[in-house]
């Protein structure tokens, strides 16, 4: 082909222009705006939705700050630390500041949170709306924390506590976990740290009874003696409920212990009026200490069922006494309590006739016996059944009102697992017919302790200063039998022992000859339902029995009303 033919072919056409056969033009044009718009849109449907999603979670997330409650912490050390932490990532609460006694600390920051003095509380509700304070001081004494709740409760706060550090350390609990301030807090007083030789003395690698084990007292003497590692621990008890529950405790308890496997915990269902039950049971296993703590305990229940009271607490002491004679154990431990003393009540006066039961035992020289008789007596222990502080808690719970029977009315309070402590102590120091007494610190108004675990539940009292108060104390005038004030001796003549907080108390007794005639007419009298014979031996053998109203029997009170 020449170059002129080839100059005059005709010029390159793009296929958009030319178009290819079978395709329209427009394709190409309608790719790109289709891929435009399905780029655009994805885009904004995308965005459109992660904006719906970061709105909900926001949403969720503000209403969750909201609804949490302000909340100042007690304690800027390195356990209010943690907790503050560990609230910041859940819970129910928002730490809005500290409190610390620390001048250096105050202005400064911990996270962002600042650190204040004390005297900020009242801006800090204010401000803040806390109606909560937590106690973050797991290793203080009980001393320093009962000043520091001395402090809060003129604030209408709530009061919550930390657990131990000993709990926390044995992974029993975290550092979120908060209870309700600890009742024991508001005796200030510090345990005496046991003496441990007299604590192993009846236990380790023994064989141990408790009667009345499912009770308050005894359960917590079961906890304590399954620790000092006895060889066989006995529960006896005729509560099938309470017995299959310490049962199921003491077992989960003994995964915890070394050596559990050479332990054996026993559950025995019987009662202690039965004396040929107590005796099999003691002979069996080959019984070395028992501590005897069944026992009817409520002073109005017991007014209405005095004959029950004497097989229990007077008859039921004389057959696990005798069983325990007959069956050589070493050593035998009373319960006892501080209402033994000049007795206004029948339950008093029951118990005083079982010490004076052991006391008689101990002295009586026509047998001849191994078992050494002790007698341990204290006040009220906190949070035991049927005592003020539970019932206080259940009444503040629902409103009110707080029911006191009287605005003088004191008792001593001890907690639970001290007085079990201290009597185990007591219980290795006795020789035979020793009565010792638990010093129970100073006595408490009962008014004032409703008033603090009121003011402590961020509540305040309704009286006629303040009518718009939560919750009202009401007086119910006192129980029969009940006594105003309680003492703990009979007498003067007290003398220390090793143990700063064990007395011994020298007592009167009745020779056992005598005793035992005594015995046997109450005994008859019990089964006759003879309640004015009841009473007559109770005031015979009880020094100091003076009782405050007539007999209350239920089955008396009806036939004297139909005759």
């Amino acid at each position: 082909m020449r170059y002129g033919q080839l100059c005059r072919q005709p010029p390159y056409t793009p296929c958009y222009e030319s178009g290819i056969k079978g395709i329209p033009r427009t394709v190409s044009l309608l790719n790109w705006l289709l891929v435009v718009l399905l780029v655009s849109s994805s885009r904004f449907f995308v965005r459109w939705w992660l904006a719906d999603v970061y709105f909900r979670i926001s949403e969720e997330f503000n209403n969750k700050e909201h609804n949490k409650k302000n909340v100042v912490i007690y304690g800027a050390g390195s356990a209010g630390v943690q907790l503050a932490s560990a609230l910041a990532h859940g819970g129910a609460f928002k730490t809005v500041a500290f409190i610390d006694d620390d001048p250096l600390l105050h202005k400064q920051k911990i996270n962002g949170i600042k650190i204040c003095p004390f005297d900020s509380l009242g801006y800090l509700m204010e401000r803040y709306h806390v109606a909560n304070v937590l106690l973050a001081m797991p290793s203080a004494s009980r001393t320093r924390i009962s000043e520091v709740i001395d402090l809060l409760e003129p604030y209408a706060v709530h009061v919550l506590s930390m657990p131990s550090v000993s709990d926390i350390a044995h992974g029993k609990v975290t550092f979120d976990v908060l209870q309700e301030v600890d009742i024991a807090d508001l005796l200030g007083r510090d345990p005496v740290a046991p003496v441990t030789l007299l604590l192993q003395a009846n236990i380790t690698d023994k064989v141990v009874m408790v009667t009345g084990a499912g009770g308050s007292i005894g359960s917590e003497l079961c906890r304590q003696i399954l620790r000092l590692q006895p060889r066989t621990l006995v529960l006896f008890e005729r509560n099938e409920f309470a017995l299959y529950a310490i049962e199921k405790e003491l077992n989960q308890q003994l995964s915890k212990i070394e050596m559990a496997e050479t332990i054996a915990v026993l559950p025995v269902l019987g009662s202690v009026t039965n004396a040929e039950r107590v005796e099999k049971v003691c002979k069996t296993f080959s019984v070395q200490t028992i501590y005897h703590a069944a026992a009817y305990k409520h002073v109005p229940m017991v007014e209405k069922n005095p004959a029950e009271a004497v097989w229990n607490n007077i008859l039921g002491t004389l057959r696990t006494a005798q069983s325990a004679i007959n069956a050589q154990v070493e050593t035998f431990v009373l319960i006892s309590t501080d209402k033994a003393v000049r007795p206004t009540n029948t339950m008093g006066a029951t118990k005083r006739f079982a010490e004076l039961i052991l006391q008689a035992l101990s002295d009586n020289a026509s047998t001849e016996q191994k078992t050494r008789f002790t007698m341990v007596r204290f006040g009220n222990v906190l949070g035991s059944s049927g005592s003020v502080v539970p019932l206080f808690r259940e009444q503040i719970a629902r409103g009110g009102p707080v029911t006191v029977t009287d605005k003088r009315i004191i008792r001593y309070f001890m907690t639970i697992p001290e007085a079990s402590q201290l009597v185990i102590q007591a219980g290795a120091m006795g020789q035979g017919g020793d009565v010792f007494v638990l010093d129970m610190g100073e006595p408490i108004r009962i008014i004032d302790l409703a008033k603090r675990m009121i003011h402590l539940s961020g509540l305040e009292i309704k009286d006629d200063t303040h009518p718009d108060g939560d919750i009202e104390i009401q007086f119910t005038g006192l129980r029969a039998g009940e006594k105003l004030y309680e003492e703990l001796l009979i007498g003067d003549n007290v003398s220390k022992t090793t143990h700063p907080r064990i007395m011994r108390a020298e007592e009167s007794m009745i020779a056992w000859s005598e005793l035992e005639k005594m015995l046997a007419v109450l005994e008859q009298a019990a089964k006759e339902d003879n309640f004015e014979q009841i009473r007559f031996i109770l005031q015979q053998a009880v020094s100091g029995f003076a009782p405050q109203c007539e007999i209350g029997d239920l089955l008396w009170k009806q036939r004297k009303s139909t005759h």
